[in-house]
């Protein structure tokens, strides 16, 4: 062998290390985006519209590929965090309101991930809900005061994202979908008696807040202005592995429950239902894919509200900041309290969350697209034009939902 020449299997190694580095808080974001809300939704509609609604999942990826990219160049441009440029642009007052409309949002999410973690194992091993619920609440809250959080936090992503992959993927090549019936459904239409569970899916794949906190993700890398190009291809692969977790879950629901007339009202029917592809473990590799998604979105979706209700406040986002990880506990335990008081995952506890989000996401899309397109804070990476038509019609569609939701919750 030459010197100097890499063995293949050497270089068959260093590529899979690549890859896996440029994972990182794309994973993340997709992770906490989808969480036992995004499950629940998609599997619903699947069942009760099949492929009708196919479509979207693709736009909401879409859109949410264009925001957090703007959150990407703007987190490696600045030497400050999103809320600090906030702050210095429009003042604390509209700091703070954008911090605790953040925190409202993670907040109201995370009862239903908490819930969702603790049903898996009480549904296997036919215990009740809260004794997981204290016992995995403790765990997250234990991940907080290592060292090495973020690594920590990085690397159960990775692995928790992985599993849910792994389980549906197994499922979509047992269920052997008619693909000519899935492309059916890129023609956009809205079933009637949708339109609530519609809102929902788009909240639960458009998180205009996962997209926010992308520029805190590649910020806690150190990452700066040489490694934009890196921080887009993270966002990318995070954000359509979410596309691809979400696609194959409905795809599953509409190729094997539609046909059989079997709802989605519990975690147990959606485990059941894939019994004649499993057998009896069909409810148990559900509740595996359930417990990834959960347990995922209950880390990230906490340090999501308490790093950015800290930052809000003064006490900075590093997550080596012990005040930063006591805000991000304050989120946990507001999730526990209610999945106390729950017990379970009900269908219209993951839509009122929605709804707070789609109510609220308006304002952070907003000002995430002003300071796009901030020359002076920006520079090179200011918005383009192409850009700025893509992200003006995600904001038109989130401002769209929330007339729509406020006019159902109302004046219906």
């Amino acid at each position: 062998m030459r010197e100097g020449k890499n063995h293949p299997t050497t270089t068959s190694i260093s590529s899979l290390k690549k890859w896996f580095n440029i994972l990182g808080p794309g994973l993340i974001t997709a992770a906490l985006v989808f969480g036992p809300g995004s499950l629940t939704v998609t599997s619903k509609l699947g069942a009760l519209y099949g492929f009708d609604l196919f479509w979207v999942i693709i736009m909401s990826i879409f859109f949410m590929i264009i925001f957090t990219g703007m959150a990407v160049r703007l987190g490696v441009n600045t030497k400050m965090s999103l809320l600090s440029v906030i702050k210095e642009k429009w003042g604390k007052v509209v700091s703070v309101i954008i911090g605790i409309a953040i925190f409202v949002i993670a907040a109201s999410f995370q009862a239903g991930n908490t819930i969702g973690a603790s049903l898996a194992f009480s549904e296997m091993f036919l215990t009740p809900t809260w004794p997981w619920v204290l016992a995995f609440v403790s765990l997250a809250i234990a991940l907080l005061f290592f060292r090495s959080f973020y690594k920590i936090l990085e690397k159960i992503m990775i692995i928790m994202v992985g599993m849910m992959l792994l389980s549906f993927l197994i499922t979509l090549l047992l269920a052997r979908p008619d693909f000519g019936a899935i492309l059916s459904g890129l023609y956009p239409q809205i079933p009637k008696g949708s339109e609530m569970l519609s809102i929902a899916l788009i909240a639960s794949s458009f998180s205009i807040v996962g997209a926010f906190y992308q520029s805190y993700l590649v910020k806690e890398k150190g990452w700066g202005k040489s490694e934009i190009k890196k921080g887009k291809r993270e966002s990318l692969a995070g954000i359509l592995i979410l596309g691809i977790i979400s696609s194959f879950i409905m795809i599953n629901a509409a190729t094997i429950l539609y046909p059989a007339g079997i709802p989605v009202n519990s975690a147990t029917d959606m485990g059941l239902a894939l019994k004649p592809l499993y057998g009896n473990f069909a409810t148990t590799i559900f509740m595996v894919g359930l417990f990834c998604a959960s347990f995922s979105s209950l880390i990230g979706n906490a340090t999501i509200g308490g790093v950015l209700l800290a930052d809000a406040f003064g006490f900075g986002h590093d997550l080596k900041l012990k005040a930063v990880r006591w805000f991000i506990a304050l989120v946990m335990v507001f999730g526990a309290f209610i999945a106390l008081k729950y017990g379970r995952l009900p269908l219209e506890l993951i839509i009122f969350a929605q709804g707070i989000t789609v109510t609220i996401a308006p304002i952070v899309g907003l000002a995430l697209l002003l300071i796009a397109n901030d020359k002076s804070i920006m520079g090179e990476f200011k918005n383009n034009l192409k850009q700025n038509i893509a992200s003006a019609l995600g904001l038109a569609l989130l401002v769209f939902l929330a007339v729509f939701y406020i006019r159902q919750l109302f004046f219906a």
